[in-house]
């Protein structure tokens, strides 16, 4: 006990100084992680032969996020991906093993050790990369995308894998003891009894998730014990597991199978709630032990020759990607982000190479070369994700830039930029019988404008040349609602500098937006969430137990002593001075606040029950609503 209190102190240990550190430096968590297994392993000497089988558990993580995958994936959004998988996928998997079977060929390896190189070394890390694309925001993308229809083809590409790596050996294990005795159904059984046994196992799953998995958790549910419901879960990933691995196919591949399933339960936040914390925890351990496993005295005594493999085997592995995302029309950031997400190696080589050794296909010093590869190759997939965000800043996706439409209408009213503040801008003034001119730079929104019959024009409302050709000379009222705010402010100054008449409406998007527009020239400022958070304070105010009118008191009074006070404080605000290091600014708001808080309550002494007077509403306070900070 007192061992095992140690090592988790060591481990626990060194993962919160380190991952906090590479996460402010912008290396990301899983470096942190393989740089803390590094330090206490081969470096410091401080965990030993216990963080093989520490390995073997924490993989279990990868199993967790597999499962919590396929419970964001509805089963129609997986056929979906059926190109993806069954081509992208498959043909990276069949052109690597092919590319990398050659290049081992020509170092010298026999065929069948050079064929079950290429099996591995097709793998890639499905754990370093999908952690790295969720903390990155990059799952959604069209690259990340497909790097998750590749890594999922993997997962599936490991059973017919193992199948083939025992006809490539001698039959003799060259180590007994690394077979590992399990428990299986299909030992020992003819080919046609193991096919329908596995898919008897699927089967089960399916179902499993279909009809038993909601009177289960009814009936967990009536103990009204929380820590039940996370045993629930966790007993769900364990037994899926288990039965994957007594019929010989990937656990990770099967529990990814439930979550599919399960997409669509009412019960899937739950579930992703409940396991969010261990597979974060046993993630953060595999990293840990894939870092303190590497043989730092194999490495040292031949450095070159470790160093060129696992360089030979990224630039292979890149090529190939590169090649498929260029036949998949995958294009600019996202070609990058596929090619240098997936060039490294995977968890499961590690897997495939003991398999290996045990039929007799690798002997123990290229099992040995293979396993550094390997986890050199995962160690470096950080520093690959740092060079693409380098590749990607210094460059714009190369996609041939559409043409602004000639407008051919000038109106009273420009709107430049439609989006969803823009479209309801647009829809109420044209509603109202007067004629808009709807600019925007995104080609998709404006086919889609237009098929539901809006006209709007193609072009940078930030340039001058489209802006006089949609008629800022003889226009009344420009509406600025683009997304980019330097672009806002840009604009706002330039129309004021040409039109000093003109009445300039535009969005901003928080307070320092607003001082930055009003000295730009804006006469109505408009905050995109002001409004709309009035008003759900206004019902929260109902519920509490005021009555309609004085919640709407209370509403009119925020919003006029806010007006108010933006003006005010809009004289204080300094260019380049955040607001929190600019006391007179921080004194006044003090104040204001208490001033807001005072007139509130006195507001609200109002008795319910009498009519409201005809001088109940406060006057507007100060000039125009624009020129306060508010529309």
């Amino acid at each position: 006990m007192e061992t095992f209190l140690f090592q988790a102190t060591i481990y626990l240990g060194t993962a919160v100084i380190a991952v906090p550190l590479a996460a402010r430096l912008g290396l990301g968590s899983v470096l942190g992680y393989l740089a803390a297994g590094i330090l206490i392993g081969p470096v410091l000497g401080l965990v030993g032969s216990e963080a093989q089988d520490l390995q073997h558990f924490a993989e279990f993580g990868v199993v967790m996020m597999l499962f919590l995958i396929g419970l964001e994936l509805e089963p129609r959004a997986l056929w979906d991906m059926r190109q993806r998988l069954i081509g992208m996928g498959g043909l990276q998997v069949a052109l690597t093993v092919g590319a990398i079977a050659l290049a081992a060929l020509a170092l010298g390896l026999a065929w069948p050790a050079a064929v079950a190189a290429g099996m591995i070394f097709a793998m890639s890390s499905t754990a370093i990369v999908l952690q790295t694309l969720a903390e990155r925001g990059l799952m959604q993308t069209a690259g990340g995308r497909s790097s998750f229809s590749v890594l999922l083809t993997q997962d599936i590409a490991v059973i017919p894998m193992l199948a083939v790596i025992p006809l490539l050996g001698s039959g003799h294990a060259a180590d007994p003891s690394a077979e590992h005795a399990t428990v299986s159904l299909v030992d020992g059984l003819p080919g046609w009894q193991v096919t329908l046994v596995t898919l008897g196992a699927i089967a089960v799953i399916v179902l499993a998730g279909v009809y038993l998995i909601r009177p289960i958790f009814r009936y967990v549910h009536q103990a009204r014990l929380r820590e039940m419901h996370t045993a629930l879960a966790l007993l769900m990933v364990v037994a899926i597991a288990v039965l994957m691995q007594m019929v010989g196919l990937s656990p990770a591949l099967g529990t990814f199978l439930a979550g599919v399933v399960l997409a669509n339960s009412e019960f899937r936040h739950e579930l992703d709630s409940d396991l969010q914390p261990f597979k974060g925890l046993l993630l953060g351990l595999f990293f840990i032990t894939v870092g303190a496993g590497i043989d730092l005295a194999a490495l040292l005594a031949r450095p070159g020759l470790i160093l060129a493999l696992t360089l030979g085997v990224i630039v292979i592995k890149g090529l190939v990607l590169y090649g498929l995302a260029r036949l998949f029309a995958l294009r600019g950031r996202d070609r990058f982000l596929f090619t240098f997400g997936l060039a490294q190696a995977g968890e499961f080589g590690f897997v495939l190479i003991g398999f290996a050794v045990a039929q007799g296909v690798f002997d123990r010093e290229v099992a040995g070369t293979a396993l550094l590869v390997v986890a050199l190759s995962m160690l470096v997939t950080p520093l690959l994700f740092l060079a693409y965000s380098l590749r990607t800043r210094a460059m714009r996706d190369v996609v041939p830039a559409a043409q602004p439409d000639t407008i051919d209408t000038q109106g009273p009213v420009i709107i430049a930029g439609v989006g969803r503040f823009g479209q309801v801008v647009n829809r109420l003034v044209q509603g109202a019988g007067f004629q808009t001119v709807v600019l925007d730079s995104d080609l998709s929104i404006i086919e889609t404008l237009r098929r539901f019959g809006f006209k709007t024009f193609l072009g940078d409302p930030s340039r001058p040349e489209i802006l006089h050709a949609a008629g800022i000379d003889t226009a009344r009222v420009l509406v600025v609602a683009l997304d980019d705010k330097a672009a806002a402010i840009r604009l706002v100054g330039h129309a004021r500098k040409i039109r000093p008449d003109l009445h300039i409406v535009a969005r901003a998007y928080d307070r320092v937006h607003v001082y930055e527009l009003y000295q730009a020239g804006a006469n109505d400022i408009v905050r995109e969430m002001f409004d709309s958070s009035l008003r759900a304070g206004r019902y929260v105010l109902e519920n509490m137990g005021l009555t309609e009118y004085e919640a709407n008191q209370a509403e009119t009074t925020f919003y006029h002593m806010d007006r108010a006070a933006m003006k005010e404080l809009a004289q204080l605000w300094r260019p380049g001075l955040p607001v929190d290091q600019n006391a007179a600014y921080i004194a006044r708001s003090r104040v204001l606040n208490k001033d807001l808080e005072s007139a509130l309550m006195s507001q609200l002494s109002i008795p319910p029950d009498s009519d409201p007077p005809a001088d109940a509403l406060p006057a507007p306070l100060g000039p125009s609503p624009g020129r306060d900070g508010e529309g």
